[in-house]
């Protein structure tokens, strides 16, 4: 896990979900720290932008196993592989 990618996925959690840092845990559900649906793409757009990556997120299917958004832990990798494969940031 990239720490830099970590550090900014939690950063842009705590300003979307309006929470303190500590408050956000690895295992953390999204729902848990209260974002909702349209939090979460919210969040996904920040991500993209912040990292400049696509996440191929549709809201109407069901998340494929390699977009786990399961929990705060499921994003800092995901986002981690993406730019990984992307070669920035």
């Amino acid at each position: 896990m990239d720490l830099r990618v970590k550090n900014r996925v939690l950063e842009i959690l705590t300003n979307h979900g309006q929470l303190a840092r500590e408050d956000i845990g690895m295992s953390s559900t999204l729902e848990s720290l209260g974002i909702d649906s349209v939090g979460v793409v919210e969040v996904i757009f920040a991500i993209e932008e912040e990292f400049d990556i696509n996440i191929p997120y549709n809201a109407n299917e069901t998340l494929s196993k390699r977009l786990d958004f399961s929990n705060v832990l499921s994003i800092v990798e995901l986002v981690s592989e993406l730019v990984r494969d992307n070669h920035k940031f």
